[in-house]
């Protein structure tokens, strides 16, 4: 904790934990910790980052809350779940975090993370600790043989229990938009807005993680397959396998007993393990679209699509 606050009240970035992914962090009000953040990552400049805070207090410093957004913030937070909020101007934030909208991503997380930015006293802006558009980093040793040559910091804090980034949703004439499905199920969020969250994207960026190809190992990711070919690796869901599973030239099954939850905390760890089999592509079963299994699909499309676009981050 002590050698991650030097660092960040120095301007500088450290990998941190979070019951989501680990994120790289760096204080969200200093131009230069967050131009670290984008170099590190090798990520485009004009899209925005979460900003993560410590309190309700410290969070309306930073954004306006509506009924409906203070409501999902007293369910939710601290947790997986990120608002887009009308940014306040006077907030101190550097304008590198907002990518010039006049909106602001704001998340509070769980565990060191929360401890980190209260003892800082300032908010961390944090997307996922792993180089742009790539698979997103769910322990300490997966996020330093992706960064460790370019950050000082890798605060190592085990496993992360949700596995997937943080649920991004946006209140627009008191409705509830769904920017990027993750860590709170759609269904608990529709429970508590008493309504259908919307799900018709806008254009343009409004949130992290609208890319279309993001999360992306170096192979090639092949979905919902019926059979295995030759020379594939395999992601499996579940008791029963696809015909040709035993071709494979290696299998991890995200979940045996067909759990979402498990599932979700495997995903990015399986793939990267997957990459680094040797085969070029990634055949994946089908996995169920309820629950969790709604931004376990949406990662994976990300992962398949073709590689021209550039990516965002968590």
């Amino acid at each position: 904790m002590e050698r991650a606050l030097a660092l960040l009240a120095a301007g500088d970035v450290v990998a941190i934990p979070t019951e989501t992914v680990y994120g790289l962090a760096g204080d969200a009000t200093n131009g230069e910790a967050v131009a670290r953040i984008f170099e590190a990552k090798g990520r485009p400049r004009f899209n925005p980052l979460i900003a993560h805070v410590a309190s309700m207090e410290m969070a309306e410093a930073i954004a306006d809350f509506d009924p409906l957004s203070r409501k999902l913030a007293e369910k939710f937070w601290p947790g997986p779940l990120t608002m887009v909020l009308s940014h306040r101007v006077a907030s101190g934030i550097h304008p590198l975090v907002t990518a010039g909208l006049d909106t602001i991503a704001l998340r509070m997380p769980k565990g060191l993370g929360a401890e980190l930015i209260a003892a800082l006293g300032r908010p961390l802006a944090a997307p996922s600790a792993n180089t742009s558009g790539k698979i997103s980093g769910t322990t300490a040793q997966a996020v330093a043989a992706d960064l460790g040559s370019r950050i000082k910091l890798v605060v190592d804090g085990g496993a992360t229990p949700v596995g997937l980034e943080s649920t991004i949703v946006k209140v627009e004439d008191g409705r509830l938009r769904l920017l990027r499905p993750g860590g709170v199920p759609a269904e608990e969020l529709e429970a508590i807005a008493g309504t259908k969250l919307l799900r018709n994207a806008k254009a343009g960026i409004e949130a992290p993680g609208m890319m279309a190809s993001h999360y992306a190992p170096g192979a090639a990711v092949r979905l919902n397959v019926a059979d295995v070919e030759p020379h594939e690796a395999l992601l499996a869901f579940g008791p029963k396998r696809v015909a040709g599973a035993e071709r494979a030239v290696a299998l991890l099954n995200l979940s045996e007993r067909g759990d979402l939850r498990e599932a979700a905390s495997n995903l990015f760890s399986h793939l990267q393990a997957l990459d680094r089999s040797g085969a070029k592509t990634i055949a994946v079963e089908s996995i169920p679209h309820d629950g969790l299994g709604e931004a376990i699909n949406d990662r994976l499309a990300r992962a398949a699509a073709p590689r021209d676009n550039i990516s965002i981050d968590s």
